[in-house]
Protein backbone atom coordinates (compact mmCIF):
# COMPACT_ATOMS: atom_id res chain seq x y z
CA UNK A 1 0.00 0.00 0.00
CA UNK A 2 1.63 3.00 -1.18
CA UNK A 3 1.22 6.45 1.13
CA UNK A 4 -1.32 8.50 -0.74
CA UNK A 5 -3.34 5.48 -0.21
CA UNK A 6 -2.13 4.89 3.43
CA UNK A 7 -3.57 9.26 4.03
CA UNK A 8 -7.17 8.17 2.37
CA UNK A 9 -7.47 5.04 4.30
CA UNK A 10 -6.80 7.21 7.36
CA UNK A 11 -9.34 10.13 6.16
CA UNK A 12 -12.00 7.64 5.20
CA UNK A 13 -11.58 5.68 8.73
CA UNK A 14 -12.42 8.90 10.49
CA UNK A 15 -15.47 10.21 8.32
CA UNK A 16 -17.08 6.76 9.02
CA UNK A 17 -16.35 7.38 13.10
CA UNK A 18 -17.79 10.61 12.99
CA UNK A 19 -20.86 9.38 10.77
CA UNK A 20 -21.08 6.55 13.56
CA UNK A 21 -20.16 8.43 16.84
CA UNK A 22 -23.49 8.98 18.98
CA UNK A 23 -25.34 12.70 18.18
CA UNK A 24 -25.19 14.76 21.44
CA UNK A 25 -29.52 15.29 22.48
CA UNK A 26 -30.85 18.46 22.09
CA UNK A 27 -31.29 19.87 25.90
CA UNK A 28 -34.66 18.86 26.79
CA UNK A 29 -37.42 21.62 26.80
CA UNK A 30 -38.62 22.77 29.60
CA UNK A 31 -42.57 22.25 30.47
CA UNK A 32 -44.88 25.15 30.66
CA UNK A 33 -47.07 25.56 33.04
CA UNK A 34 -50.93 27.29 32.89
CA UNK A 35 -52.56 27.33 36.60
CA UNK A 36 -56.13 28.39 36.03
CA UNK A 37 -57.94 29.29 39.42
CA UNK A 38 -61.85 30.30 40.27
CA UNK A 39 -62.91 31.70 43.04
CA UNK A 40 -65.91 29.97 45.10
CA UNK A 41 -66.32 27.14 41.73
CA UNK A 42 -68.23 24.05 43.15
CA UNK A 43 -67.42 20.46 41.74
CA UNK A 44 -71.13 20.61 41.92
CA UNK A 45 -70.96 22.67 39.25
CA UNK A 46 -68.78 20.98 36.68
CA UNK A 47 -70.24 18.05 34.41
CA UNK A 48 -67.24 16.13 34.55
CA UNK A 49 -68.11 15.95 38.33
CA UNK A 50 -71.56 16.31 38.27
CA UNK A 51 -73.97 16.79 35.19
CA UNK A 52 -77.30 17.59 37.17
CA UNK A 53 -77.08 21.74 36.87
CA UNK A 54 -74.77 22.52 33.79
CA UNK A 55 -72.25 21.26 31.03
CA UNK A 56 -68.73 23.05 31.15
CA UNK A 57 -67.04 21.37 27.98
CA UNK A 58 -64.18 23.28 28.18
CA UNK A 59 -63.77 22.25 31.62
CA UNK A 60 -64.27 18.89 31.02
CA UNK A 61 -61.90 18.66 28.13
CA UNK A 62 -58.80 19.46 30.34
CA UNK A 63 -60.19 16.12 32.45
CA UNK A 64 -60.66 13.98 28.94
CA UNK A 65 -57.60 14.91 27.65
CA UNK A 66 -56.07 14.03 31.09
CA UNK A 67 -56.70 13.28 34.68
CA UNK A 68 -59.35 14.15 37.04
CA UNK A 69 -58.67 14.08 40.31
CA UNK A 70 -61.80 12.67 42.33
CA UNK A 71 -60.67 13.22 46.12
CA UNK A 72 -58.86 16.64 45.84
CA UNK A 73 -59.52 19.22 49.15
CA UNK A 74 -57.93 22.18 50.72
CA UNK A 75 -56.28 22.46 53.82
CA UNK A 76 -57.91 25.98 54.87
CA UNK A 77 -61.44 26.73 52.70
CA UNK A 78 -61.51 30.90 52.14
CA UNK A 79 -60.28 32.52 49.60
CA UNK A 80 -56.76 34.22 50.73
CA UNK A 81 -55.64 31.69 53.25
CA UNK A 82 -56.41 29.11 50.26
CA UNK A 83 -53.93 31.42 47.51
CA UNK A 84 -51.33 31.69 50.04
CA UNK A 85 -51.09 27.94 50.84
CA UNK A 86 -51.01 26.92 46.99
CA UNK A 87 -47.94 29.22 46.46
CA UNK A 88 -45.97 28.05 49.50
CA UNK A 89 -46.51 24.54 49.45
CA UNK A 90 -47.71 24.67 53.22
CA UNK A 91 -50.39 25.20 55.50
CA UNK A 92 -52.19 28.47 57.02
CA UNK A 93 -50.21 28.43 60.61
CA UNK A 94 -46.60 27.99 58.29
CA UNK A 95 -47.38 30.94 55.79
CA UNK A 96 -49.10 33.10 58.11
CA UNK A 97 -51.78 34.28 56.37
CA UNK A 98 -54.76 31.87 57.71
CA UNK A 99 -57.59 34.61 57.56
CA UNK A 100 -58.45 37.28 54.60
CA UNK A 101 -57.80 39.80 57.15
CA UNK A 102 -53.71 39.19 57.35
CA UNK A 103 -51.47 40.53 55.35
CA UNK A 104 -49.51 37.82 53.21
CA UNK A 105 -45.59 38.38 53.56
CA UNK A 106 -44.44 38.47 49.88
CA UNK A 107 -40.59 38.50 50.74
CA UNK A 108 -41.21 34.79 51.88
CA UNK A 109 -40.29 31.41 49.79
CA UNK A 110 -42.84 30.92 46.91
CA UNK A 111 -42.85 28.18 44.06
CA UNK A 112 -43.34 31.37 41.34
CA UNK A 113 -39.69 32.44 43.12
CA UNK A 114 -37.91 29.71 42.74
CA UNK A 115 -39.08 28.89 39.01
CA UNK A 116 -37.86 32.43 37.96
CA UNK A 117 -34.71 31.22 39.63
CA UNK A 118 -34.93 28.15 37.52
CA UNK A 119 -35.20 30.26 34.22
CA UNK A 120 -38.87 30.45 34.10
CA UNK A 121 -40.87 33.75 33.14
CA UNK A 122 -43.70 33.83 35.14
CA UNK A 123 -46.77 36.19 35.67
CA UNK A 124 -49.95 36.57 37.33
CA UNK A 125 -53.24 37.95 36.21
CA UNK A 126 -56.70 37.99 37.71
CA UNK A 127 -57.71 37.60 41.57
CA UNK A 128 -54.72 37.89 43.68
CA UNK A 129 -56.68 38.64 46.93
CA UNK A 130 -53.53 38.48 49.32
CA UNK A 131 -53.54 42.10 50.71
CA UNK A 132 -49.84 42.62 49.50
CA UNK A 133 -48.54 43.30 46.08
CA UNK A 134 -47.32 39.99 44.35
CA UNK A 135 -43.96 39.27 44.23
CA UNK A 136 -41.85 36.11 42.63
CA UNK A 137 -43.55 37.54 38.85
CA UNK A 138 -42.29 39.11 35.81
CA UNK A 139 -45.33 40.26 34.85
CA UNK A 140 -48.36 40.84 37.43
CA UNK A 141 -51.74 42.70 36.72
CA UNK A 142 -54.27 41.68 39.41
CA UNK A 143 -57.78 43.17 40.29
CA UNK A 144 -57.62 44.87 43.78
CA UNK A 145 -59.26 42.57 47.11
CA UNK A 146 -62.52 41.06 45.51
CA UNK A 147 -62.92 42.88 42.50
CA UNK A 148 -65.60 43.51 40.32
CA UNK A 149 -67.55 42.19 37.30
CA UNK A 150 -67.99 45.17 35.29
CA UNK A 151 -65.73 47.67 34.49
CA UNK A 152 -63.37 46.29 37.33
CA UNK A 153 -60.06 48.35 38.45
CA UNK A 154 -56.89 46.56 38.43
CA UNK A 155 -53.46 47.37 39.55
CA UNK A 156 -50.96 46.41 36.61
CA UNK A 157 -47.77 46.59 37.50
CA UNK A 158 -47.71 49.23 40.08
CA UNK A 159 -50.43 51.06 37.73
CA UNK A 160 -53.96 51.34 39.19
CA UNK A 161 -56.80 52.13 36.22
CA UNK A 162 -60.36 50.90 36.01
CA UNK A 163 -60.87 48.98 32.53
CA UNK A 164 -64.27 49.03 30.81
CA UNK A 165 -65.73 45.76 30.21
CA UNK A 166 -66.77 42.21 31.88
CA UNK A 167 -64.27 40.91 34.41
CA UNK A 168 -63.91 37.18 32.96
CA UNK A 169 -63.45 38.00 29.32
CA UNK A 170 -60.84 40.95 30.29
CA UNK A 171 -58.73 38.44 32.73
CA UNK A 172 -58.82 36.06 29.62
CA UNK A 173 -57.61 38.79 27.37
CA UNK A 174 -54.81 40.06 29.47
CA UNK A 175 -53.75 36.25 29.99
CA UNK A 176 -53.58 36.15 26.26
CA UNK A 177 -52.29 39.29 25.23
CA UNK A 178 -48.99 38.39 27.63
CA UNK A 179 -48.92 34.59 26.37
CA UNK A 180 -48.76 36.61 22.93
CA UNK A 181 -47.11 39.69 23.07
CA UNK A 182 -45.54 40.21 26.66
CA UNK A 183 -43.30 36.91 27.83
CA UNK A 184 -40.14 35.77 26.22
CA UNK A 185 -40.84 33.00 24.11
CA UNK A 186 -37.48 31.32 24.40
CA UNK A 187 -38.28 30.49 28.01
CA UNK A 188 -40.55 28.33 29.63
CA UNK A 189 -43.80 30.02 31.39
CA UNK A 190 -45.73 29.69 34.81
CA UNK A 191 -49.21 31.52 33.90
CA UNK A 192 -50.96 31.92 37.12
CA UNK A 193 -54.71 32.67 35.55
CA UNK A 194 -57.00 33.49 38.41
CA UNK A 195 -60.70 34.16 37.89
CA UNK A 196 -62.86 36.16 39.71
CA UNK A 197 -66.10 34.53 38.52
CA UNK A 198 -68.07 33.00 40.36
CA UNK A 199 -67.17 35.08 43.44
CA UNK A 200 -70.33 36.45 45.46
CA UNK A 201 -72.34 38.49 43.98
CA UNK A 202 -72.83 36.62 41.01
CA UNK A 203 -73.07 39.05 38.10
CA UNK A 204 -73.69 37.71 34.78
CA UNK A 205 -72.27 39.22 31.58
CA UNK A 206 -74.65 40.71 29.86
CA UNK A 207 -74.60 38.17 26.47
CA UNK A 208 -75.69 35.76 29.08
CA UNK A 209 -78.70 37.48 31.49
CA UNK A 210 -81.11 35.15 30.00
CA UNK A 211 -79.27 31.80 29.74
CA UNK A 212 -81.09 28.99 31.75
CA UNK A 213 -84.15 30.97 31.83
CA UNK A 214 -86.14 28.02 31.18
CA UNK A 215 -84.51 25.63 33.52
CA UNK A 216 -85.64 24.69 37.04
CA UNK A 217 -83.36 23.33 39.15
CA UNK A 218 -84.09 20.88 41.80
CA UNK A 219 -84.07 21.78 45.20
CA UNK A 220 -80.98 20.13 47.49
CA UNK A 221 -82.25 17.10 49.20
CA UNK A 222 -80.58 18.85 52.62
CA UNK A 223 -82.12 22.39 52.01
CA UNK A 224 -83.99 22.31 54.86
CA UNK A 225 -81.56 21.07 57.09
CA UNK A 226 -82.54 21.55 61.17
CA UNK A 227 -79.16 20.87 62.27
CA UNK A 228 -80.00 18.56 64.94
CA UNK A 229 -76.94 17.75 66.74
CA UNK A 230 -74.59 20.39 65.09
CA UNK A 231 -74.04 23.83 67.29
CA UNK A 232 -71.63 25.35 65.11
CA UNK A 233 -73.67 24.61 61.96
CA UNK A 234 -76.66 26.19 63.15
CA UNK A 235 -75.51 29.20 64.36
CA UNK A 236 -73.47 30.29 60.89
CA UNK A 237 -75.13 33.56 58.86
CA UNK A 238 -74.37 31.62 55.11
CA UNK A 239 -78.25 30.40 55.70
CA UNK A 240 -79.96 31.37 51.79
CA UNK A 241 -83.34 31.67 53.82
CA UNK A 242 -81.92 34.25 56.63
CA UNK A 243 -79.10 35.46 55.10
CA UNK A 244 -78.67 36.11 51.36
CA UNK A 245 -79.55 39.31 50.83
CA UNK A 246 -82.04 40.08 48.10
CA UNK A 247 -81.04 43.90 46.98
CA UNK A 248 -76.82 42.91 47.26
CA UNK A 249 -76.64 38.89 46.39
CA UNK A 250 -80.04 38.56 44.13
CA UNK A 251 -80.22 41.98 42.25
CA UNK A 252 -83.65 43.44 43.57
CA UNK A 253 -82.66 47.31 42.42
CA UNK A 254 -85.75 48.72 42.38
CA UNK A 255 -85.36 52.32 40.81
CA UNK A 256 -88.23 53.67 42.86
CA UNK A 257 -86.24 52.29 45.88
CA UNK A 258 -88.41 50.86 47.96
CA UNK A 259 -87.50 47.24 48.21
CA UNK A 260 -85.09 47.40 51.34
CA UNK A 261 -83.45 45.16 53.52
CA UNK A 262 -82.55 45.06 57.56
CA UNK A 263 -78.45 45.31 55.94
CA UNK A 264 -78.32 48.64 54.45
CA UNK A 265 -74.47 48.48 54.17
CA UNK A 266 -75.10 45.66 51.83
CA UNK A 267 -78.08 47.46 49.89
CA UNK A 268 -75.50 50.05 49.22
CA UNK A 269 -73.07 48.38 48.23
CA UNK A 270 -75.44 46.42 45.42
CA UNK A 271 -75.94 49.71 44.06
CA UNK A 272 -72.61 50.59 43.88
CA UNK A 273 -71.99 47.62 41.29
CA UNK A 274 -74.65 48.13 39.18
CA UNK A 275 -73.29 51.86 39.20
CA UNK A 276 -70.05 50.96 37.99
CA UNK A 277 -71.82 49.79 34.15
CA UNK A 278 -71.81 52.04 31.22
CA UNK A 279 -74.98 53.59 29.57
CA UNK A 280 -74.67 49.68 27.13
CA UNK A 281 -74.40 47.21 30.39
CA UNK A 282 -77.06 48.81 32.34
CA UNK A 283 -79.43 49.11 29.49
CA UNK A 284 -79.26 44.94 29.39
CA UNK A 285 -79.18 44.61 32.63
CA UNK A 286 -82.63 46.51 33.56
CA UNK A 287 -84.37 44.98 29.96
CA UNK A 288 -83.44 41.87 32.24
CA UNK A 289 -83.91 42.24 35.62
CA UNK A 290 -86.78 45.51 35.51
CA UNK A 291 -89.38 42.60 34.79
CA UNK A 292 -88.21 40.21 37.35
CA UNK A 293 -87.92 43.58 40.22
CA UNK A 294 -91.17 43.87 39.27
CA UNK A 295 -92.56 40.27 39.20
CA UNK A 296 -90.84 39.95 43.92
CA UNK A 297 -92.62 43.52 44.47
CA UNK A 298 -96.16 42.17 43.26
CA UNK A 299 -95.98 38.23 44.51
CA UNK A 300 -94.57 39.06 48.06
CA UNK A 301 -93.36 36.05 48.70
CA UNK A 302 -92.95 34.73 52.28
CA UNK A 303 -91.64 31.18 53.92
CA UNK A 304 -90.91 28.33 51.83
CA UNK A 305 -92.10 29.99 48.17
CA UNK A 306 -89.76 32.95 49.06
CA UNK A 307 -86.44 30.79 50.31
CA UNK A 308 -87.16 28.73 47.02
CA UNK A 309 -87.63 31.41 44.88
CA UNK A 310 -84.11 32.72 46.39
CA UNK A 311 -82.62 29.84 45.54
CA UNK A 312 -83.80 29.59 41.93
CA UNK A 313 -82.06 33.49 41.30
CA UNK A 314 -78.87 32.41 43.51
CA UNK A 315 -78.28 29.52 40.93
CA UNK A 316 -79.15 30.94 38.13
CA UNK A 317 -77.15 33.83 38.27
CA UNK A 318 -73.70 31.56 39.50
CA UNK A 319 -74.24 28.98 37.20
CA UNK A 320 -74.07 32.04 34.22
CA UNK A 321 -70.73 32.99 35.60
CA UNK A 322 -69.61 29.61 35.34
CA UNK A 323 -70.38 29.59 32.14
CA UNK A 324 -68.31 32.83 30.95
CA UNK A 325 -65.77 31.21 32.85
CA UNK A 326 -65.90 27.25 30.70
CA UNK A 327 -66.02 30.00 27.46
CA UNK A 328 -63.01 31.82 28.21
CA UNK A 329 -61.20 28.55 29.05
CA UNK A 330 -61.68 27.39 25.55
CA UNK A 331 -60.74 30.43 24.20
CA UNK A 332 -57.14 29.98 26.03
CA UNK A 333 -57.01 26.21 25.67
CA UNK A 334 -57.53 26.90 21.22
CA UNK A 335 -54.94 29.69 21.01
CA UNK A 336 -52.27 27.11 23.01
CA UNK A 337 -53.05 24.63 20.35
CA UNK A 338 -52.91 27.39 17.62
CA UNK A 339 -49.87 28.24 18.55
CA UNK A 340 -48.23 24.86 19.32
CA UNK A 341 -48.26 25.46 22.82
CA UNK A 342 -50.93 22.42 24.04
CA UNK A 343 -49.06 19.65 23.79
CA UNK A 344 -45.72 21.60 25.81
CA UNK A 345 -47.77 22.73 28.65
CA UNK A 346 -49.10 21.57 31.76
CA UNK A 347 -52.94 22.60 31.99
CA UNK A 348 -54.76 22.90 35.56
CA UNK A 349 -58.08 23.66 36.22
CA UNK A 350 -59.31 24.33 40.34
CA UNK A 351 -61.07 26.44 42.59
CA UNK A 352 -59.65 28.09 45.69
CA UNK A 353 -62.06 25.85 47.55
CA UNK A 354 -65.67 24.37 47.00
CA UNK A 355 -68.85 25.92 47.43
CA UNK A 356 -73.00 25.47 48.38
CA UNK A 357 -74.87 25.11 46.08
CA UNK A 358 -77.81 25.25 48.58
CA UNK A 359 -76.92 22.11 50.48
CA UNK A 360 -77.70 22.32 53.99
CA UNK A 361 -79.81 25.34 53.21
CA UNK A 362 -76.25 27.58 52.37
CA UNK A 363 -74.32 29.60 50.41
CA UNK A 364 -70.42 30.42 50.72
CA UNK A 365 -67.90 27.79 52.02
CA UNK A 366 -65.56 27.84 55.09
CA UNK A 367 -66.69 24.53 57.22
CA UNK A 368 -64.62 21.34 56.76
CA UNK A 369 -68.17 19.76 55.52
CA UNK A 370 -67.60 18.08 52.26
CA UNK A 371 -68.77 20.84 49.62
CA UNK A 372 -66.63 23.09 51.13
CA UNK A 373 -63.69 21.48 52.07
CA UNK A 374 -63.72 19.23 48.73
CA UNK A 375 -62.68 21.46 45.61
CA UNK A 376 -62.37 20.22 41.74
CA UNK A 377 -58.96 19.90 40.14
CA UNK A 378 -58.25 18.63 36.66
CA UNK A 379 -54.88 17.86 34.84
CA UNK A 380 -53.71 17.71 31.63
CA UNK A 381 -50.55 16.48 31.50
CA UNK A 382 -48.85 15.94 27.22
CA UNK A 383 -47.08 13.06 26.79
CA UNK A 384 -48.08 10.97 29.55
CA UNK A 385 -49.81 7.62 30.19
CA UNK A 386 -52.17 8.41 32.64
CA UNK A 387 -55.76 9.26 32.23
CA UNK A 388 -58.96 9.05 33.94
CA UNK A 389 -59.41 9.53 37.56
CA UNK A 390 -57.23 9.68 40.49
CA UNK A 391 -58.69 8.44 43.69
CA UNK A 392 -55.89 9.08 46.25
CA UNK A 393 -56.40 11.69 48.54
CA UNK A 394 -54.62 15.49 47.23
CA UNK A 395 -54.45 18.65 48.46
CA UNK A 396 -53.62 22.15 47.58
CA UNK A 397 -50.49 22.23 49.60
CA UNK A 398 -49.18 19.88 47.26
CA UNK A 399 -49.57 21.84 44.02
CA UNK A 400 -46.30 24.05 44.90
CA UNK A 401 -44.28 20.75 44.68
CA UNK A 402 -45.91 19.69 41.63
CA UNK A 403 -45.15 22.44 39.80
CA UNK A 404 -41.44 22.67 40.91
CA UNK A 405 -40.79 18.99 40.32
CA UNK A 406 -42.08 19.11 36.71
CA UNK A 407 -39.81 22.06 36.85
CA UNK A 408 -36.90 20.04 37.44
CA UNK A 409 -36.20 22.79 40.63
CA UNK A 410 -35.37 20.35 44.06
CA UNK A 411 -38.78 20.76 46.12
CA UNK A 412 -37.53 22.49 49.76
CA UNK A 413 -37.77 20.22 52.53
CA UNK A 414 -40.07 22.60 54.38
CA UNK A 415 -42.61 22.52 51.97
CA UNK A 416 -45.21 20.29 53.46
CA UNK A 417 -46.86 19.16 50.21
CA UNK A 418 -45.89 16.22 48.21
CA UNK A 419 -45.49 16.41 44.34
CA UNK A 420 -48.73 14.84 42.31
CA UNK A 421 -45.99 14.80 39.32
CA UNK A 422 -45.85 10.51 39.80
CA UNK A 423 -48.98 10.02 39.76
CA UNK A 424 -49.26 12.21 36.38
CA UNK A 425 -47.17 10.28 34.74
CA UNK A 426 -48.95 6.80 35.74
CA UNK A 427 -46.48 5.89 37.92
CA UNK A 428 -47.19 3.53 41.19
CA UNK A 429 -47.40 5.92 43.80
CA UNK A 430 -46.63 3.92 47.37
CA UNK A 431 -47.06 5.01 50.74
CA UNK A 432 -49.60 8.10 49.87
CA UNK A 433 -51.27 9.57 52.14
CA UNK A 434 -54.55 8.10 53.72
CA UNK A 435 -55.79 11.06 55.88
CA UNK A 436 -56.14 14.81 55.56
CA UNK A 437 -56.00 17.63 57.62
CA UNK A 438 -57.82 21.16 57.92
CA UNK A 439 -58.11 24.42 60.05
CA UNK A 440 -60.36 27.11 59.15
CA UNK A 441 -59.49 30.42 61.66
CA UNK A 442 -61.32 33.11 60.42
CA UNK A 443 -64.12 34.09 63.18
CA UNK A 444 -66.04 36.16 64.17
CA UNK A 445 -66.56 37.21 60.67
CA UNK A 446 -69.57 37.95 58.65
CA UNK A 447 -70.68 34.48 58.24
CA UNK A 448 -70.22 33.42 61.62
CA UNK A 449 -68.51 30.29 60.82
CA UNK A 450 -66.67 28.95 64.18
CA UNK A 451 -62.84 28.13 64.19
CA UNK A 452 -61.99 24.64 63.77
CA UNK A 453 -59.74 21.94 62.89
CA UNK A 454 -59.97 18.36 61.56
CA UNK A 455 -59.34 15.38 60.18
CA UNK A 456 -60.30 12.86 57.22
CA UNK A 457 -60.14 9.40 56.24
CA UNK A 458 -62.11 7.16 53.68
CA UNK A 459 -64.25 6.71 55.88
CA UNK A 460 -64.66 8.88 58.89
CA UNK A 461 -64.18 12.66 59.52
CA UNK A 462 -63.66 14.23 62.76
CA UNK A 463 -63.86 18.23 63.79
CA UNK A 464 -62.70 20.17 66.70
CA UNK A 465 -64.77 23.26 66.92
CA UNK A 466 -62.51 25.55 69.37
CA UNK A 467 -62.37 29.33 70.85
CA UNK A 468 -65.78 30.17 72.06
CA UNK A 469 -67.00 27.24 71.68
CA UNK A 470 -65.36 23.60 72.34
CA UNK A 471 -67.38 20.59 70.66
CA UNK A 472 -66.59 17.85 68.73
CA UNK A 473 -68.45 16.62 65.74
CA UNK A 474 -67.83 12.73 64.17
CA UNK A 475 -69.22 11.24 60.96
CA UNK A 476 -69.48 8.14 59.27
CA UNK A 477 -69.42 9.31 55.15
CA UNK A 478 -69.84 6.28 54.09
CA UNK A 479 -73.49 5.59 55.51
CA UNK A 480 -73.82 9.68 56.13
CA UNK A 481 -72.14 11.05 52.79
CA UNK A 482 -74.56 14.29 53.81
CA UNK A 483 -72.74 15.08 57.06
CA UNK A 484 -76.25 15.24 58.71
CA UNK A 485 -75.95 12.73 62.15
CA UNK A 486 -73.31 13.57 64.35
CA UNK A 487 -71.77 10.18 66.20
CA UNK A 488 -69.13 12.06 68.66
CA UNK A 489 -71.38 10.40 71.38
CA UNK A 490 -72.41 7.43 69.87
CA UNK A 491 -70.49 3.90 71.72
CA UNK A 492 -70.72 2.18 68.66
CA UNK A 493 -68.56 4.36 67.23
CA UNK A 494 -65.81 5.04 70.02
CA UNK A 495 -62.78 2.38 68.49
CA UNK A 496 -63.40 4.97 65.14
CA UNK A 497 -63.66 8.01 67.06
CA UNK A 498 -60.49 6.97 69.88
CA UNK A 499 -58.17 6.15 65.86
CA UNK A 500 -59.50 9.30 64.35
CA UNK A 501 -58.11 11.19 67.10
CA UNK A 502 -55.38 10.08 67.75
CA UNK A 503 -54.85 10.55 63.62
CA UNK A 504 -55.17 14.07 64.06
CA UNK A 505 -52.68 14.17 66.97
CA UNK A 506 -50.34 12.28 64.36
CA UNK A 507 -51.13 15.26 61.58
CA UNK A 508 -50.88 18.18 63.93
CA UNK A 509 -47.63 16.85 65.30
CA UNK A 510 -46.71 16.10 61.50
CA UNK A 511 -47.63 19.60 60.50
CA UNK A 512 -46.51 21.60 63.32
CA UNK A 513 -50.13 22.78 64.49
CA UNK A 514 -50.27 22.12 68.20
CA UNK A 515 -50.64 25.38 69.81
CA UNK A 516 -53.82 26.83 69.44
CA UNK A 517 -53.52 29.48 71.67
CA UNK A 518 -51.95 31.22 69.05
CA UNK A 519 -55.19 31.64 67.61
CA UNK A 520 -56.96 33.31 70.07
Amino acid sequence: MNTLNLFQLAGLTALVATACAPKEKAPEKKMNILYIMTDDHSYQTISAYDNRYIQTPNIDRIANEGVRFCNSYVGNSISGPSRAIMLTGKFSHKNGFRTNSDLFDGAQQTFPKLLQKAGYQTAMVGKWHLTSLPTGFDYWNIVPGQGDYYNPDFIEMGEEKQVEGYATNLITDFALDWLDKGRDKDKPFCLLLHHKAPHRTWMPDTCDLRLYDDITYPLPETFYDDYEGRTAARDQKMSIIKDMNVVYDLKMLDKEGKIKTDRPDLDEMGWAKVGRMNAEQRAAWDAYYDPIIRDFKEKKRSGKELAEWKYQRYMHDYLRCIHSVDRNIGRVLDYLEKNGLLENTLVVYTSDQGFYMGEHGWFDKRFMYEESFRTPLVMRLPGTARHGDIDEFVQNIDYAPTFLELAGVEVPSDMQGESLLPMLKGEDVKDWRKSLYYHYYEFPDEHAVKRHYGARNERYKIIHFYDDIDEWEFYDLQNDPDELHNLINDPAYKDQIDSLKNELNRLQVKYDDLDMSTYK
